[in-house]
């Protein structure tokens, strides 16, 4: 099965239908980044569309933010921090950055970055990440969770 947009206009712009928040949405370049590899992850790398939560409130220190995505395991422990960005954004040190902010606060050992031309995959390690060659299967990221 391969991903097809719902697409649609409203009030001159166009908006995206969203499975995980279950409404349109700005078509965005960054969302058309994260429509697809949501429905990538759910329909190539086999994650449980209801394991993904879009948008997750965090909050960090005193400071609410949200999460692009939040990936769970059956247990409901989440396992992934999922950043997006519009193709024209690199994936530099401050993305990065930005995700470990907000790992301060859900503790998670998996970091998936995507501008939807690069993809990185990675395991925190105490003072690093390993960037893995592949996306792992849902399985294979919850092992043990």
């Amino acid at each position: 099965m391969t991903y097809q947009p719902n697409i649609k206009l409203l009030n001159g712009k166009q908006h995206i239908f969203c499975d995980w928040r279950r409404k349109f949405v700005r078509l965005t370049p960054e969302e058309w980044v994260r429509q697809n590899i949501l429905h990538s992850l759910v329909e190539d790398f086999h994650y449980p569309s209801a394991m993904l939560a879009v948008e997750q409130p965090i909050r960090v220190g005193s400071v609410q933010k949200r999460c692009d995505a939040v990936i769970y395991s059956p247990t409901l422990r989440p396992v992934c921090i999922v950043e997006f960005k519009a193709e024209s954004v690199k994936l530099t040190q401050e993305v990065f950055d930005q995700v470990a902010v907000y790992n301060r606060s859900l503790q998670v050992d998996n970091l998936l970055i995507s501008n939807g031309v690069t993809t990185c995959f990675c395991r925190v390690q105490p003072s690093t990440y390993q960037i893995l060659e592949a996306i792992p299967t849902y399985n294979d990221l919850c092992r043990n969770k």
